[in-house]
């Protein structure tokens, strides 16, 4: 039981922050529909459920990720949190369906709401904590990207950077991107509906924060199923590829690999040294190098084998 809350401590604190703020918006938002009835209001509660059982679910597989290695999984447990995502967006799938079809109901059967200031306030309220958790995301971007940026410079970063996040920090960004912008869109529609005969504007607006939602499903599926399977990182491979290169001992790159599974980096290399070198000054070279690839935020293992130098350069960086 020690291992298991120990784990979770280590769990993303941005998606734990992102999971109870959400849920508590998902209340309220509940709380607003039942007492005016409006149909962006329902959208924007299905919305903010979704996403409280999303980032739970990647708070919990952030954490299970970091489980040590064991006698049956000695790969260890790095994928575990790409596994739990995919589990969790068949949640959001279903709530999407739910929030496009309530719209659909309401296009073909418009009625007036009530409750205006009741829905504006609630859904003010939303986007203000929505974005200050989209805020954290961004800056938890800006640290795991190593890009440096602070202050406002961490806004245009984030949407350059986000694929270097680790997967729950993206997620997190991703859901709260979609749920400022959800609110925003309630917001408009609402005021249309109060102040115009065009009622159906919050059926339409239910029926665009559902696409939105389908919209993270499918990115968030793509990704974690890339994950699972086991997915190539280029860049971090050319980026590792160059330090080796650059190290003195080290003739050429035959082969360089860097595998991303969850938040974790398997980097495996095979090396060309000089053939007259012997097994001892081999081995100090390769402990040298795994000591410097180690460095790198994320990597926790790495294989490095020697050929001789065959004198053919088959290194090429893509910088």
């Amino acid at each position: 039981m020690k291992e298991y809350v120990s784990l979770l401590r280590q769990g993303s604190k941005s998606a734990a922050l992102a999971a109870m703020v959400n849920l508590v918006i998902a209340l309220v938002k509940g709380g607003a529909f039942l007492l005016t009835g409006n149909v962006a209001m329902f959208a924007e509660t299905m919305h903010s459920f979704g996403d409280a059982a999303n980032q739970l679910f990647v708070y919990v597989g952030s954490a299970l990720s970091k489980k040590a290695p064991t006698e049956r999984f000695p790969g260890g447990f790095g994928r575990a949190v790409n596994l739990v995502l995919l589990g969790a967006v068949l949640i959001v799938g279903i709530l999407a369906y739910e929030t496009i079809r309530e719209g659909i109901t309401h296009l073909a059967h418009p009625s007036e709401s009530e409750g205006l200031w009741i829905s504006i306030t609630v859904l003010a309220l939303g986007c203000i904590l929505e974005g200050y958790v989209l805020l954290k995301a961004m800056r938890e971007i800006a640290h795991e990207s190593e890009s440096g940026a602070k202050g406002f410079a961490v806004i245009p970063m984030s949407f350059v950077h986000v694929k270097r996040a680790k997967p729950a920090t993206k997620l997190v960004f991703m859901e709260d991107l979609v749920a400022t912008s959800g609110g925003l869109v309630a917001i408009i529609a609402i005021l249309i509906a109060a102040y115009t005969p065009f009622y159906q504007a919050e059926g339409i607006a239910s029926i665009i924060i559902g696409a939105m939602m389908f919209l993270v499903v499918g990115r968030v599926f793509l990704d974690n199923a890339a994950g699972v399977i086991g997915e190539a990182d280029e860049e971090m491979a050319d980026k590792i590829g160059n330090i080796l290169f650059a190290d003195k001992d080290v003739k050429d790159i035959q082969e360089m690999t860097v595998v991303k599974e969850g938040e974790s980096f398997h980097v495996e290399a095979k090396l060309e040294i000089d053939p007259a070198l012997t097994v001892a000054a081999a081995d100090d070279i390769k402990d040298r190098l795994e000591a410097q690839i180690m460095e790198h935020r994320g990597v926790t293992d790495v294989i490095i084998e020697f050929d001789e130098d065959d004198k053919t350069q088959a290194w090429k960086s893509k910088e």
